[in-house]
């Protein structure tokens, strides 16, 4: 447990923040990078728990993984050599490498069990397995293999069609990295796009793929080859400073390297319709992943409406979009984010917890928020509830609470952005 307690400095936020590496990408980096022959050199990869997560499980598997600060430089003989842990592998906090890690062993010829904390433990993973087994997939574990441990004794696998009936990137994800293993096509459909991180991950490695609207195909005709990927700033974590930016009086902050793909910039998309000062300065590319700089300064906010295809591209923004919401003219109604519900924890009971404590006028609704501002928020003692963007939310409503804000536990923020507190003193 690391009980923090802030107190509001008056002070606008003012300086550069390097934004850490995007965590969805940092995972599937090392995921391909360990599946494809050859080296594969990673830069200014996020190396927080969740992350690190999946380093140790490609170890467990045989695969040289050397860790310089954010520089992994991967050496593999390709998915082909993987071989069985010799123990079970503990997935601690991280559903994505819970749920891709599931496509990859399901065709990998051998027994692996996983594991994970307690909070890990009661999130779904019947989404991921329930495909899988139509592709042949062996999988056992708590409650018909919904809940970890799971246990999955390696096969041959089929490829299938299949459509998604959830707006989930990950479940998408672990089909076509099982697709990758698999006899025949793999074609996954999404009726709403969710990021894709993978695609442009496949593409790099040199994998057979083709997309067609909104229906990805994949096989397992050619080989991944090793290659050099750069991890741009991660977006859902640059969401904090960009809200902070947003709300403290007199701020102004440049934000460097953040992750500018179309399927993850609903925050920005948000933050222009509320009226906020925000630009985006430079924009660069790189493996298919867009990446600039982003000024934003303080300035007023009105309410508006969320909802349909920008949720997925904003779904882990939510928790922040709310605070803002609070701080802006009118009311702000956040609909079709039921998804919300199952991440690291029920995150629409959270926000409402967290911010009605500090005085918010918000509403829980099945699939979403009901946010009215513009509200001053007040102290309190809040709860983590062991998220990492719970606390992080948290910690920037403390910036314009009248009083200190006493977050129970701030450790889970290691999750995703290990250097979060250096980066708020650097510009308070």
């Amino acid at each position: 447990m690391s009980e923090c307690t802030l107190q509001q400095s008056n002070n606008p936020l003012s300086g550069e923040i390097l934004v850490p590496g995007d965590k969805s990408i940092s995972h599937r980096a090392v995921i391909f990078g360990s599946l494809a022959n050859g080296i594969t050199k990673i830069t200014h990869f996020l190396d927080g728990e969740d992350c690190m997560r999946t380093v140790e499980a490609f170890r467990e598997m045989g695969v040289s993984i050397d860790v310089h600060d954010t520089t992994l430089i991967i050496k593999s003989k390709g998915v082909k050599r993987l071989v069985e842990p010799d123990q079970p592998l503990d997935f601690g906090n991280s559903g994505t490498t819970t749920r891709l890690m599931l496509g990859i062993l399901a065709g990998l010829p051998f027994f692996t069990t996983i594991y994970g904390d307690a909070s890990l433990s009661k999130r779904p993973m019947d989404r991921v397995v329930n495909p899988l087994r139509q592709m042949g997939a062996i999988i056992d574990g708590r409650f018909n293999g919904s809940l970890l441990p799971i246990a999955v004794r390696g096969t041959a696998i089929k490829g299938i069609n299949y459509t998604l009936p959830v707006k989930s990137a990950q479940v998408k994800s672990a089909i076509l990295l099982a697709g990758l293993l698999a006899e025949g096509e793999t074609k996954v459909t999404e009726p709403i796009p969710t990021r894709n991180h993978t695609e442009n991950m496949l593409k790099a490695f040199g994998a057979d793929l083709t997309i067609d609207g909104n229906t990805i195909t994949v096989t397992n005709k050619s080989d991944l080859t090793g290659t050099d990927v750069h991890v741009p700033g991660d977006i859902s974590s640059a969401a904090f400073f960009l809200v902070a930016g947003a709300i403290v009086p007199g701020s102004e902050i440049l934000l460097k390297n953040v992750g500018l793909n179309p399927s993850r910039t609903g925050i920005i998309e948000v933050l222009n319709r509320m009226g906020a000062k925000i630009q985006i300065v430079t924009e660069h590319s790189t493996s298919g992943e867009a990446f600039g700089n982003v000024r934003i300064a303080h300035g007023s906010l009105k309410g508006i409406t969320i909802e349909g295809e920008i949720i997925p591209r904003l779904i882990d923004e939510i928790p922040v979009i709310a605070l803002l919401a609070t701080q802006a003219e009118g009311t702000t109604v956040i609909r079709n984010a039921e998804e919300l519900r199952v991440k690291e924890t029920d995150r629409i009971t959270a926000i409402v917890d967290v911010l009605s404590t500090l005085g918010a006028d918000i509403t829980a609704t099945e699939d979403g928020l009901i946010i009215k501002g513009q509200t001053p928020l007040k102290g309190g003692k809040i709860a983590s509830y062991d998220d990492h963007r719970i606390a992080m939310m948290g910690v920037i409503a403390s910036l314009i609470t009248d009083g200190e804000v006493t977050i129970d536990d701030t450790s889970c923020i290691a999750i995703s952005y290990p250097n979060f507190f250096k980066d708020l003193e650097s510009i308070s």
